[in-house]
């Protein structure tokens, strides 16, 4: 079986796109289909196109404005690919028509997954040029699709309010498991009950020891694009309120502790929104500095808290061994989100046994059901209730919380069960056997 996967961009500029695609394109070729993947050119796909093999891909050049993203190339790759099944992996731009049309031209049939891009928050940004991208072109390929893939049971319910009876496979995100060795430092890199002893962590990708010490302070971490939608900006107010409430300091189990949070804020810009996060911070008096990931990484693990004076810390975007440091470095994940698909960060978070606080709008309902998350609101008011959990939660509950989402994200979320599901769809699509369970008609 020959496949072709198709989206608007093939790297990082595509943020947790980028990792869905890639990965499932190569756990699919590790189940023996072929896999060849097309998308459009943009600034990061020098840096990122290694990442694809053994993968064959290839980016083509835009004409025209970007947000369209036009290339007369892109619909003459896919003819050549001789694939016998398309995989659309992003919306409203014009690779929906070029796949709709090699569909048409050639008889094969081609799945859609809209990544979380049909949600009605999604829908009301930017709402009146969706609503005319779906007048011309994405309601019809999206209608003509053999089979769409949603992430989640929610998802699943905004394809059929957005008016589709196309057949849809529920089939989630995956995640590659890091090796995290032993047991995590008090949830996370937090300080140790002995006190200011030194800690020693083993990286097990790496083999590398990390000295840390123990006063450093505990790192509260969001990881992903700097968007409204993101919900960064409520956060930093109950950030804000927390210290004017609490400080830094808070009281449990009849034993005063003094340890130091800090808000890492870690991505990439998009529209200017950093620039307005920090100028939310001046307006809370919250202290702010930034430091790009590599110097923050050296100054938490050699130098401890009496150099970071500043409350929130904007590193930005982390990838590769980067990220994978960010992570380890981290004592807990947030995601504050007024909309999601299938939220990559915060299955990544679980994998690295780190406790999350989420939305209802990160979709991940089993995170609660299986006590790995602390439910908080997209208001101030309920996130900053949050945080004085996380605060207040003995180091024991915090570990807790991070093992149930390790194993929660083992039993559901991997690579190879994502891939072996979507397999069973492409053979479906393409006329063998039964309907996969997975399949609603």
């Amino acid at each position: 079986m020959k496949a072709v996967q198709v989206s608007a961009s093939l790297s990082r500029s595509a943020g947790g796109i980028f990792e869905i695609e890639l990965a499932l394109s190569q756990h699919l070729q590790r189940l023996g289909l072929t896999t060849t993947a097309f998308g459009l050119d943009d600034v990061h796909w020098a840096a990122d196109s290694a990442r694809w093999a053994p993968v064959v891909a290839e980016v083509c050049k835009v004409s025209g404005p970007a947000a369209f993203g036009y290339s007369r190339d892109l619909y003459s790759k896919i003819i050549g690919a001789n694939a016998d099944l398309g995989h659309l992996h992003s919306l409203w731009m014009y690779p929906s028509v070029a796949i709709r049309k090699w569909s048409e031209k050639t008889g094969k049939p081609y799945v859609v997954t809209p990544n979380g891009m049909l949600e009605p928050w999604a829908l009301q940004n930017s709402a009146w040029k969706k609503k005319i991208a779906g007048a011309l072109y994405e309601r019809r390929c999206l209608q003509s699709a053999s089979c769409l893939q949603a992430n989640t049971e929610k998802e699943l319910r905004d394809f059929r309010a957005y008016g589709l009876k196309t057949p849809i496979a529920i089939i989630p995100n995956g995640i590659e498991l890091p090796e995290v060795g032993g047991r995590r430092p008090e949830g996370g890199g937090q300080r140790s009950e002995a006190g200011d002893q030194r800690l020693e962590v083993r990286d097990q990708k790496s083999g590398i020891r990390q000295q840390t010490t123990g006063n450093r302070p505990r790192v509260l971490l969001f990881l992903g694009r700097l968007h409204p939608k993101k919900g960064l900006a409520n956060a930093l107010r109950a950030w804000g309120g927390r210290h004017a409430a609490a400080g830094m300091r808070h009281e449990a189990d009849g034993m005063r502790h003094e340890d130091e949070w800090q808000f890492v804020i870690a991505g990439w810009d998009q529209g200017g929104h950093e620039a307005e996060l920090k100028r939310l911070c001046v307006e809370l008096g919250l202290t702010y500095e930034e430091a790009p990931v590599s110097e923050f990484l050296t100054r938490n693990h050699e130098q401890g808290t009496k150099n970071h004076s500043s409350s929130v810390l904007f590193v930005g975007p982390a990838f590769g061994e980067q990220k994978d440091a960010l992570l380890r470095s981290a004592s807990a994940f947030i995601l504050p989100s007024f909309s999601e698909g299938l939220p990559m960060s915060v299955l990544e978070a679980w994998s690295y046994r780190l406790p999350v606080l989420m939305t209802d709008h990160c979709n991940l309902p089993e995170g609660f059901a299986a006590d790995a998350a602390i439910h908080i609101g997209t208001d101030p008011e309920s996130i900053a209730e949050g945080l004085r959990q996380l605060f207040r939660s003995p180091p024991s509950d915090l570990r807790s919380l991070g093992e149930n989402g390790r194993a929660l994200v083992e039993r559901q979320f991997t690579w190879p069960q994502v891939a072996a599901q979507m397999k069973e769809v492409y053979e479906w699509v393409l006329g063998g056997g039964e309907v996969p369970g997975c399949v609603e008609r």
